[in-house]
């Protein structure tokens, strides 16, 4: 399956200035050489606790945030200083879903308006097509007729909806997901986690997601990796990292969250301490002042990605 997006040495570092000259003191380094590929029709999904660089490589991704270093290579063409007509077909391609579906719909806007917006901005619908449109990928999120309503006249789980029919309109080839459904009530998740999961494969679209709840990931995802300060520690097959952790990180994220079985009765796996500053990441392996297999050159030595099993690669060379 080749690659839609593929992220090489991807690094983001934001300056920290103080003082009336604002002298640069240091660097928060927020993203620290990833590297990962999204794959057509696949769900790539990035877990973490929060500030560990999730949103900021979707960010990055979607050309919000310029890259302090690193390439993003788009059906195989690095998109960073490509010409304008490239740079205006990418963001047609890739488009977003955020996480609160209310904020990010203007409240004065039409929902057949918001759709048709993007549309209108690339110039390659006239008015009459954008409208059609509209109508047809309303009609896909099984909200038909509803185009001259706003949104406060819809729920939650039909604005998040309405966000996916604005997302699928200019018909993009890979979505950002930013916890797509942590601001809906648990009984709609899953029917937006499904409704997701069927346009998906209806379009052939791939899909990165960022979430925080480890059941929503290991629902939707083909392949997971795992950050922590800015790298990733795990990378592979979702069932197989959520099944099989090899990195003391994983398998105490995994532990500490709610079990997907009620039979599951696995001891949490306690971290010592706190997180360390991204201001102020520690030698050596970023973890080992938490970790309980660190050994005295995990100080020393910064892991790199292995491959432990087929398509399973983890930063850490003192596997259980």
């Amino acid at each position: 399956m080749d690659a839609i997006i593929s992220v090489q040495g991807l690094t983001k570092y934001f300056p920290v200035r103080s003082g009336i000259a604002r002298r640069t003191i240091g660097f928060v380094k927020a993203v620290d050489s990833i590297d990962f590929d999204i794959k057509a029709g696949e769900t790539y999904s990035l877990i973490g606790e929060s500030g560990c660089g999730k949103t900021t490589t979707a960010r990055l991704i979607l050309l919000l945030y310029e890259p302090t270093v690193g390439s993003i290579l788009f059906q195989g063409e690095n998109i960073l200083g490509a010409d304008k007509d490239k740079m205006r077909e990418y963001r047609r391609s890739v488009q977003a879903i955020f996480q609160d579906p209310f904020s990010s719909l203007s409240p004065k806007m039409r929902v057949g308006t918001i759709i048709a917006e993007p549309l209108l901005q690339t110039g390659n619908y006239t008015r009459q097509e954008a409208k059609e449109r509209v109508e047809e990928v309303l009609n896909t999120v099984r909200l038909p007729g509803r185009s001259r309503n706003y949104p406060h006249e819809f729920s939650g789980g039909e604005r998040q909806r309405i966000a996916l029919a604005r997302a699928i309109a200019p018909n993009p080839k890979v979505i950002m997901l930013d916890e797509p459904v942590s601001a809906l009530d648990v009984s709609v998740r899953a029917q937006v986690m499904n409704h997701l999961k069927e346009v998906q494969d209806k379009f052939g679209l791939s899909y990165l997601l960022i979430a925080h709840g480890l059941g929503t990931v290991r629902y939707m995802t083909d392949t997971v990796g795992v950050m922590y300060l800015g790298k990733i520690v795990e990378t592979g097959p979702g069932e197989e990292v959520f099944g099989h952790p090899l990195h003391p990180y994983t398998e105490a994220l995994l532990k500490a969250s709610l079990p997907f079985s009620p039979d599951d009765r696995d001891r949490v796996v306690p971290l010592p301490g706190e997180v360390p500053s991204p201001l102020r990441v520690p030698p050596g392996c970023a973890f080992h002042q938490r970790c309980y297999r660190a050994r005295s050159s995990c100080s020393e030595e910064r892991p790199v990605l292995q491959e432990a099993a087929s398509g399973h690669w983890v930063a850490c060379p003192y596997l259980d």
